[in-house]
């Protein structure tokens, strides 16, 4: 049996911002409309699909989404976190606050999106060794 994730719903206020948001800080291409989602398209052929929570005044429940990337894609990731001014963290806790991890031997950090959502990039995946 072969399972692979195809997509998930991201919960958010506004799709709009929430998609071009992700699309613009890891370099992806422009998120498309497919009936009431902005769908953003990783390169592995997963989708992030957006969708305008019915309650969001009544606040949206924060996920957590890694993403594993290149060396040079997390340096051209982090730069783009580091010059919007974001706050970012070295672990999922969010205690190491400004610091990245160099955990398995590569690099990662944990950042906001707009609606609160935990974003992490990495190099390595857990588990893979040092």
């Amino acid at each position: 049996m072969t399972v692979r994730l195809d997509h998930t719903i991201v919960w958010c206020r506004d799709k709009q911002e929430s998609a071009r948001y992700l699309s613009e800080i890891l370099g992806l291409g422009e998120p498309e409309a497919w009936g009431p989602f902005l769908v953003v398209e990783l390169a592995n052929r997963v989708s992030m699909d957006y969708y305008d929570h019915p309650d969001a005044g009544a606040g949206i429940a924060a996920q957590h989404y890694a993403f594993l990337v290149t060396e040079d894609e997390f340096d051209t990731i982090f730069g783009r976190i580091r010059s919007r001014g974001q706050e970012f963290w070295a672990d999922p806790a969010r205690r190491d606050a400004g610091e990245i991890n160099r955990n398995d031997g590569g690099r990662g950090v944990y950042f906001c999106d707009p609606d609160g959502h935990l974003l992490e990039i990495i190099t390595r995946p857990y588990g893979s060794g040092s």
